[in-house]
């Protein structure tokens, strides 16, 4: 192999792990971007459909926990195998059992969404693990460009489906579903013909030890990952709805140079390191604190265009926050087993599932408050708007306090070393 290339033997799993993260963009995305027409075609209410993403963050976080703790019950392989017919067979049914029973249309999304969803939390559980099993010379740079595919993967993804809508019409949304749905279907023939590695089993990552034995420094990854989720994954849901609501930007425009723009930031970022990086703990304290200084001013900034480069600029801020907490305990524990990983994704999706629902209840509260009306109108806003600065203004937490935890856990690990080199000269 030459350097930084992979073992071609493994090329075409490469390839099936990337396309796992294209599904995984399709069905993360697809369903907010249709929200409003399930709203308009079978009076849904937007309630019932903000429970759709809390149902697929909790469908992945359980599959993340149960792979955390049970893993060594689990064919990995097999697992993975299946994970891609999950998902085809809950876009098939999101997209086929509405338009068919439209008086009961909410019980087939939330079915499908259940579907998918456990295959994203099987995705997020046994990929990483695959593509760190294949031979190559720099690791993190495939860690790293999986991880761009997800990105690039949403931008395609809203691009293709908000042209889809606006040109053909809402009405032939599952249509759009089901054009997705080939994704996972060729994914899963790919899995099924393809030359997977030797993932590492719970017991052999038990044997390898590492540097987890106190748990200390296993948790500290995890708060890691938890607040790196958060940074990214706040800001990719609120993105749309603050630049409509909070900078009176209209919504297609927010999608498009909002939304979009944010995944594009994410995939640039991931893609630079994976050309070009080398160590990714500056990169993560660079991230962490580049994202709360642009949250800070998204939500502070009394002009839409800076509030709306903020927002987008925060993609590439927070673009490593994810893999590179993962290419971090790599550095310190390359033998991590499947349940570690289980357990960093689980920390992911907390994050990514409690910092967004946090900032909407704060917003809740503020707008509620006997202050707000009075400050609002000092400030010149409306309550709203300022009830969702409010919001984003403590989105800057999390990266705030990823940046405590990554001096913590950088101390800690040089603790660990010097310790072990100590016990290496007793026992020598």
């Amino acid at each position: 192999m030459s350097a930084h290339d992979t073992d071609p033997r493994y090329r075409r799993a490469r390839y099936a792990c990337y396309l796992t993260n294209l599904s995984m963009a399709a069905t993360a995305n697809l369903p907010p971007l249709l929200f409003l027409t399930f709203r308009e075609s079978y009076g849904i209410s937007f309630t019932l459909l903000g429970l759709l993403i809390l149902l697929n963050f909790c469908t992945q976080l359980g599959m993340d926990l149960l792979f955390s703790f049970f893993s060594y019950r689990f064919d990995a392989k097999r697992a993975l195998r299946l994970m891609p017919a999950l998902s085809f067979c809950g876009l098939v049914v999101f997209a086929v059992f509405p338009p068919l029973f439209p008086a009961a249309a909410y019980l087939p999304l939330v079915l499908g969404t259940i579907l998918f969803s456990a295959a994203g939390g099987l995705a997020e559980v046994l990929v990483n693990p695959v593509i760190a099993a294949i031979p190559t010379d720099d690791p993190a740079r495939e860690i790293s460009r999986l991880h761009s595919t997800y990105a690039w993967g949403t931008v395609l993804v809203v691009l293709l489906s908000t042209l889809f809508l606006t040109l053909v019409g809402r009405a032939y949304w599952y249509l759009l579903a089901l054009f997705w749905s080939a994704v996972p279907l060729f994914t899963f023939f790919l899995f099924l013909t393809t030359r997977l590695p030797k993932i590492q089993t719970e017991e052999e990552k038990t044997k390898a030890g590492g540097c987890f034995s106190g748990g200390r420094l296993l948790f500290l990854f995890v708060a890691c990952i938890f607040c790196g989720g958060a940074a990214e994954c706040t800001m990719s849901q609120w993105c749309s709805g603050y630049l409509e609501a909070a900078l009176g930007i209209p919504k297609l425009y927010g999608d498009l140079f909002g939304m979009a723009l944010f995944a594009a930031m994410l995939g640039l970022g991931r893609t630079l390191y994976s050309r070009r990086g080398k160590k990714i703990f500056p990169v993560l304290l660079l991230g962490m604190a580049a994202a709360a200084v642009l949250y800070l001013t998204a939500a502070l900034s009394p002009l839409p265009a800076i509030g709306l480069l903020a927002c987008a600029l925060t993609g590439f801020a927070t673009s490593m926050l994810w893999p590179g907490s993962l290419l971090y305990l790599g550095e310190h524990s390359p033998r991590t087993g499947i349940a570690v990983y289980a357990l960093m994704a689980a920390g992911g999706d907390c994050g990514a599932a409690v910092a967004p629902q946090l900032v909407g209840l704060l917003a809740d509260t503020v707008a509620e408050a006997p202050f707000a009306a009075p400050l609002a109108e000092r400030l010149s806003l409306t309550v709203g708007q300022l009830s969702l600065k409010a919001g984003l203004l403590a989105a800057s937490l999390f990266p705030l306090c990823g940046i405590a935890v990554l001096l913590l856990l950088r101390r800690n690990l040089a603790r660990a070393a010097v310790t072990k080199k100590a016990q290496g000269h007793e026992s020598a």
